[in-house]
């Protein structure tokens, strides 16, 4: 005769396949406080996000997946029914503004940008050339300086006298110096200074009047 633990673990077992075939024969599930049938699909009211299904063995449950957000959204919102957050606006936001995919747009005089499909504002900065006078001006609406007075540049290191571009000038009755003409675009980088050239041999003199004149040592 078989012992008396082996007697028990047969009797579970049958209670086992008992409570299995009558579940698998009743083909039904309750969730919510309602009957499902197997193969019905339903949303837990506890959990709307989670997702279940009737199946002969009983609920199969599974948290609902939600879909990747567009690369370019600038506006996500999250609403207590949805499961998922929501896109509600792509674009690009540069600097506080909001622009469209593929919009062109300007944020300041240096700058040219474009709104890219990946919702990144990419921009090119004007590379200004060095302008050819000492005083340039910046005028509104444009990048780049200009020169109001035309080409010109320091007589000397002392930054005190400028002289237009183009000619040579007497600054003095014994000096002639003559700045670029806007044309010499490789003298101009990184000198802003004239050449000047004194005539050998001159002494200024005065003249009755206070004004010098030339003297040439005897020319």
């Amino acid at each position: 005769m078989p012992p008396i633990h082996a007697w028990l673990a047969l009797a579970l077992s049958l209670q086992r396949g008992l409570a299995f075939s009558v579940a698998g024969h009743d083909g039904t599930c309750e969730a919510n406080g309602s009957v499902y049938y197997v193969g019905e699909w339903y949303f837990l009211d506890s959990e709307h996000c989670t997702q279940c299904e009737c199946t002969a063995d009983g609920s199969a449950c599974a948290r609902a997946e939600c879909a990747s957000l567009p690369a370019a959204c600038i506006h996500v919102s999250h609403y207590p029914t949805d499961c998922c957050p929501r896109c509600e606006k792509i674009g690009c936001e540069y600097r506080g503004e909001v622009y469209e995919l593929g919009q062109h747009f300007q944020p300041s005089e240096c700058e040219q940008c474009t709104c890219d499909s990946d919702g990144i504002a990419r921009c090119l900065v004007a590379d200004c050339a060095p302008p050819p006078c000492v005083n340039p001006v910046y005028q509104k609406g444009k990048c780049c300086p200009e020169c109001k007075e035309g080409p010109n540049c320091f007589v000397d290191s002392s930054r005190t006298l400028v002289i237009p571009g183009g000619d040579p000038v007497w600054v003095d009755p014994c000096t002639r110096c003559r700045c670029h003409d806007g044309q010499d675009a490789g003298y101009w980088e990184g000198n802003r200074l004239a050449t000047c050239t004194r005539v050998p041999n001159c002494r200024p003199q005065a003249t009755r009047g206070g004004a010098a004149e030339e003297n040439l040592g005897g020319v």
